[in-house]
């Protein structure tokens, strides 16, 4: 039974087109010294309205930067302070760090979206577990 359940998985994702969706950035790695301009590029080939670039720092979950939902539009996100984003097409989204600092290390990822809402960036391992008593509230609050 599990073989064919293992094989019944493989064959959906062998059926999925993914080969077609691509979101590529670049460069991938860099190094650079405090205090210089520096330009990550993104662009996608599947005429999604919405992009996005999130930043993770060392030991924490994604945190938004910048994201367009849509072409001549920008929205900040949770930090977006030292940085500086444009798009003027549907494709690319570059995201300029304007004077590089050392808090500025981290992970950028770009991604894109056919809905134009932001992708939430408080992800549920971030959650702060509630309580017994903390939970015993909330359920006295519900009920007034």
């Amino acid at each position: 039974m599990r073989n064919r359940l293992l094989c019944c998985v493989i064959i959906c994702l062998l059926k999925a087109d993914f080969k077609n969706a691509i979101v590529t950035q670049f460069p991938r790695h860099r190094i650079i010294g405090t205090g210089k301009e520096f330009i990550l590029h993104c662009s996608q080939n599947m005429n999604h309205v919405a992009m996005f670039w999130y930043r993770q720092d060392p030991g924490f979950g994604l945190k938004l930067v910048y994201y367009s939902p849509g072409p001549g539009s920008i929205e900040k996100g949770d930090v977006s302070e030292g940085y500086h984003v444009f798009r003027n097409n549907m494709t690319h989204f570059p995201l300029t760090l304007k004077s590089a600092s050392t808090n500025q290390t981290s992970v950028y990822l770009c991604a894109s979206s056919s809905a134009t809402a932001p992708h939430t960036h408080i992800l549920s391992a971030q959650k702060k577990v509630q309580t017994t008593e903390e939970k015993a509230a909330l359920k006295i609050l519900h009920r007034k």
